[in-house]
């Protein structure tokens, strides 16, 4: 993908919520602040921060976000974006892989870009957690069941 498809491709105002959620990030102990953002089904956009607490078993920003979505009554993504701090990557962790691929479907795009909110990467669920066990494994599909 070049450069002005890259660029394109994410609206400003997803790229200024990106930053300003991040940037309130509570990040005492690893000062490593992640934003996050995903945009269901019916186009609304929630966002989350990261959240650690002292006994180190804090709060994703990508899970933050999904609890958003979740909680409103959304049970299916479309799109998820996450920033980091820096330059480098800064994927959904194994958790959150797993966390994102219960509202997913094969065509939930999930973007990842750098502290600026440019692109650096994007994915289709499958490529982020290939051969994942999700709701259908179970009989029957939960994410639908709401």
């Amino acid at each position: 993908m070049s450069e002005p498809e890259q660029q394109a491709a994410i609206q400003p105002e997803i790229i200024q919520a990106l930053i300003a959620v991040r940037d309130r990030a509570y990040t005492p102990y690893s000062q490593h602040p992640v934003g996050a953002m995903v945009i269901s089904e019916s186009g609304t956009r929630y966002t989350g921060a990261n959240v650690e607490v002292a006994h180190y078993k804090g709060l994703c920003a990508e899970a933050s976000a999904l609890a958003a979505m979740a909680s409103a009554g959304e049970r299916r993504l479309r799109e998820v974006y996450v920033i980091g701090p820096g330059e480098h990557l800064c994927t959904p962790c194994g958790d959150c892989r797993q966390r994102i691929r219960e509202f997913a479907s094969p065509e939930t795009l999930i973007r990842v870009v750098d502290a600026d909110g440019k692109l650096l990467r994007r994915y289709h669920m499958d490529d982020l957690l290939p051969d994942s066990f999700g709701p259908e494994n179970l009989g029957r599909d939960s994410a639908m069941a709401d």
